[in-house]
C-alpha cells in the first residue's frame, strides 16, 4: 500500500487504468488528451529510462509524480513542483443531494471552470478516468470535483475547483465529502494531492481531518 501511494501513477497505469495506458517496456503514460503523467517502476533501471524516452518521443513532455527521484541525463527537467499528498479520515464521506454526475457533454464547461481556477491538470478526456460531480446554479457549472488515479486500496480526489464568484461558500468541502462517499462505497480510501505552496488548500484538507502521507514532486521532463 505504501509503495502504491509513493508511486500512484504507476500503480494506476498498471492496474485499473491499464486499459488506457500507452506502454513501452516498463514505462507507462496516459494519452496526452487524458493526462500529462508518465510513470516508471519504483526503482527504474537504465532500460526503463530508455523506454520512457522512447515512449515520450521528441518534443513531448511527461510529468513524473514521485517523492525524490534522480532524473538521468537522457531526460531534461523542464519544471519541478513540490507536491503534498494527504489521505482522508474515515469521518469524511457525506453524500450531497445538490451534486450532479457530470458527463462527456459537460466537458466544455468543465474545461472552462478549470481554466478559471487552475486546480491541476484536467484535459478533454480526463473524465474517462473516474466519476466527476458538479454543482450548478441557474444552470451554470460553478464547482466540481472527481476521481482520477485508481489504486488497489485508494482512489484519488482530483480537480477540486470553485468558480471565483462562488468561493467561500463551502462548495469545495461539500464536493470533497460527496466524492469521498462514492470512493468509500467501493471499499477504497480517498486520497489527494495539492501543491506544496498551496497553503489555503492544505489548511482546508487538514481542517477536514486529512493526514499527510507523502511529500512529493511533479517533475516535467522531456527527451534530450
Amino acid at each position: 500500500m505504501l509503495m502504491n501511494l509513493q508511486n500512484p501513477v504507476y500503480a494506476a497505469l498498471t492496474g485499473r487504468h491499464a486499459n488506457v495506458a500507452e506502454v513501452r517496456g516498463n514505462a507507462r503514460r496516459y494519452p496526452s488528451a487524458v493526462a500529462p503523467f508518465l510513470a516508471l517502476p519504483d526503482e527504474p533501471t537504465e532500460q526503463d529510462w530508455a523506454d520512457a524516452v522512447a515512449l515520450l518521443g521528441p518534443g513531448t513532455t511527461g510529468a513524473l509524480m514521485r517523492p525524490g527521484l534522480p532524473i538521468p541525463d537522457v531526460l531534461k527537467v523542464d519544471l519541478a513542483i513540490p507536491l503534498v499528498q494527504f489521505v482522508a479520515p474515515a469521518s469524511l464521506p457525506a453524500p450531497d443531494p445538490e451534486t450532479v454526475v457530470l458527463g462527456v457533454d459537460d466537458v466544455p464547461e468543465m474545461l472552462s471552470l478549470v481554466a478559471l481556477t487552475d486546480p491541476g491538470p484536467f484535459r478533454s478526456r480526463t473524465i474517462e478516468l473516474g466519476t466527476y460531480l458538479g454543482i450548478r446554479r441557474n444552470g451554470e457549472l460553478i464547482a466540481m470535483a472527481g476521481t482520477r488515479f485508481a489504486l488497489p486500496d485508494h482512489t484519488e480526489i482530483s480537480a477540486v475547483c470553485t468558480h471565483p464568484d462562488y468561493q467561500g461558500q463551502g462548495l469545495a468541502t461539500r464536493l470533497i465529502r460527496a466524492v469521498a462517499a462514492q470512493i468509500t462505497a467501493t471499499g477504497r480510501t480517498p486520497f489527494l494531492h495539492t501543491g506544496g505552496a498551496n497553503t489555503n488548500a492544505i489548511r482546508l484538507y487538514k481542517s477536514l481531518g486529512f493526514t499527510l502521507s507523502n511529500e512529493m514532486k511533479v517533475t516535467v521532463v522531456q527527451a534530450v
